[in-house]
């Protein structure tokens, strides 16, 4: 396994810190020592996946909103690090809903930009997202070359990272996004209309239900397990190469595999638990609006400015997704 400097003995603001993201961050940082502070007003996030960070000492939760700045300000005091993970995630969702998409992505993103620079924290880093890279067909997926967004939400990750490089202009606020390329693993919310397709997919399998493609199956992506999005986490904080400050880096792993690949290992791994669902047929529908085809990321760069070393493939990553889900929501 690789071994990275992680943040330790610390006070680190985790924004969205009972979400799949940030319950993941928040349990790996008080494995180091540090004092998290979780910033959440559970309109995605879940009380469970911080549930058993409640009795520890270093832990503090705050419910509120990042649409208000009060709640940013006050969470915010005696922080070294933000995390800034919360927002409004899914194409479809902001699609249907653009507004509150636009008020909680650019709004509330504004609000913990301003409550950093008010508070002098040492620096922000910033989930930003695949998705835009939009239109842009060439792959793989490199930082400086991006389309058009395709949906409101892509808008609003775009607009993140113009801001970000607006507060380090102007405030000398130091900011590093990380574009995430579809990440998945333990704690991933498989229910609701707006579920990722890797614990969709599991937890429709478990049920011996056919999971449904949108479109032949072709469609492919860079699944990234949620290890690997700690790693980048820890190492955007603590970087002291003067060439990572105020950039974004992919968040992946450098491979694709399309969504008929996706559900043959998912049949395969979840076999060994229950051997019916190997015979799961799949099902076929039409495209998702606002989807692009293909992505497959470059992370050249975060190797290269942040020796950043994935430490999960596909493979090991869905075996370890599959176990959780299997444990835990069976």
């Amino acid at each position: 396994m690789n071994a990275y400097k992680k943040i330790s003995n610390s006070k680190v603001l985790v924004t969205g810190g009972a979400g799949f993201i940030g319950s993941n961050l928040c349990e790996d940082l008080l494995k180091t020592n540090n004092q998290v502070i979780c910033l959440d007003n559970f309109s995605t996030g879940r009380m469970e996946n911080i549930q058993s960070f409640l009795e520890n000492k270093n832990f503090t939760l705050i419910t509120g909103d990042i649409r208000n700045l009060e709640d940013c300000h006050k969470a915010i005091q005696g922080v070294q690090i933000v995390l800034q993970q919360a927002a409004l995630g899914s194409v479809p969702r902001s699609i249907n809903d653009p507004i509150t998409t636009n008020e909680v992505n650019i709004g509330g993103f504004l609000n913990v930009l301003v409550a950093a620079r008010d508070a002098k924290v040492k620096r922000v880093v910033y989930a930003a997202s695949s998705s835009t890279y939009g239109d842009s067909e060439s792959l793989p997926k490199i930082e400086d070359v991006i389309g058009k967004p395709l949906s409101p939400y892509a808008v609003t990750k775009y607009v993140n990272e113009l801001y970000a490089h607006v507060f380090g202009l102007n405030y000398d606020l130091d900011c590093i996004g990380l574009r995430y390329f579809n990440v998945y693993g333990r704690r991933q919310d498989p229910n609701g209309a707006y579920a990722a397709v890797i614990p969709k997919f599991t937890m429709q399998l478990m049920a011996h239900q056919s999971p449904v493609i949108n479109g032949d199956g072709t469609n492919s992506r860079d699944f990234t397990y949620i290890d690997n999005v700690i790693q980048m986490n820890h190492l955007a904080a603590l970087t002291t190469n003067p060439e990572a400050k105020g950039q974004v880096f992919n968040t992946a792993v450098g491979e694709r595999a399309d969504l008929n690949i996706l559900t043959k290992l998912l049949k395969e791994y979840l076999s060994k638990y229950d051997s019916k669902i190997a015979d799961t047929e799949n099902k076929y529908g039409p495209e998702r609006f606002g989807d692009i085809p293909h992505s497959l990321a470059s992370i050249k760069k975060a190797e290269s400015l942040l020796e950043y070393k994935p430490t999960h493939t596909l493979e090991n990553g869905l075996k370890e997704a599959v176990e959780w889900y299997w444990e835990n929501l069976k």
